[in-house]
């Protein structure tokens, strides 16, 4: 990663979610599954969409995103946002459900569905991980099961309309069954890795997976 791609200083909200973790605050030692219940152990409902970010946000115009696809790959990938949506497409709703308590009913995503990228990536037989890198120096990392679900795309479009930038517009990755910081916004980058590498929030005090329903918040839970 470049000295531009290095994340902001951290903000009050950073120093914020650093302390809930270390409290352990929200945490209600239930534990359910989505095939059980909608709403995961300890989350609220709303009609908004809130928006958390590091404390930008990355002016990157479809005309100038570019994703980089690399690592334990046959085939690393260099696409425009022409190349992306050239791509076959898919169109998914979900839910969303934030480690900061809400969750949003039915969100109806368009995107290319991740299954399809590893299709045109073909992971090497040692790639046990993905990092998602974003455009404000943002990173996250997830299991390949876990980013290689029947419904995890990257999204270019919400609610019939383009992603808004505030929401991680160009394109974000979309991951419905895990916390939403793993979904990761304004992407820019995926490495497949045989090793894992902790993001942001998980050398933070944050799960290294994140599972709603299991309460998976904070490392140790």
């Amino acid at each position: 990663m470049s000295d531009d791609d290095e994340p902001p200083a951290e903000s009050k909200l950073t120093r914020t979610k650093q302390r809930w973790a270390r409290e352990g605050r929200f945490l209600t030692g239930r534990v359910s599954r989505p095939e059980q219940e909608r709403l995961p152990p300890g989350q609220h409902l709303t009609r908004d969409w809130p928006t958390l970010d590091l404390g930008m946000t990355p002016d990157i115009s479809r005309e100038r995103w570019r994703l980089d696809v690399h690592g334990a790959v046959e085939n690393p990938i260099f696409w425009t946002f022409a190349d992306l949506t050239a791509e076959r497409q898919s169109h998914f709703v979900s839910d969303i459900h934030c480690v900061t308590t809400w969750s949003r009913y039915d969100n109806s995503w368009d995107g290319l569905a991740t299954r399809d990228l590893l299709e045109a990536c073909r992971p090497r037989d040692e790639a046990r991980f993905v990092v998602l890198s974003s455009y404000d120096g943002y990173t996250t990392n997830l299991p390949l099961e876990d980013f290689a679900a029947e419904d995890a795309l990257l999204a270019h479009g919400w609610s019939g309309a383009p992603l808004a930038a505030e929401h991680g517009g160009p394109v974000r990755l979309v991951v419905p069954h895990l916390y939403f910081w793993k979904s990761a916004k304004w992407l820019k980058a995926i490495e497949f890795l045989e090793q894992d590498a902790p993001g942001y929030w998980e050398v933070r005090g944050y799960h290294n997976r994140g599972d709603p329903w299991t309460e998976q918040r904070y490392s140790g839970d």
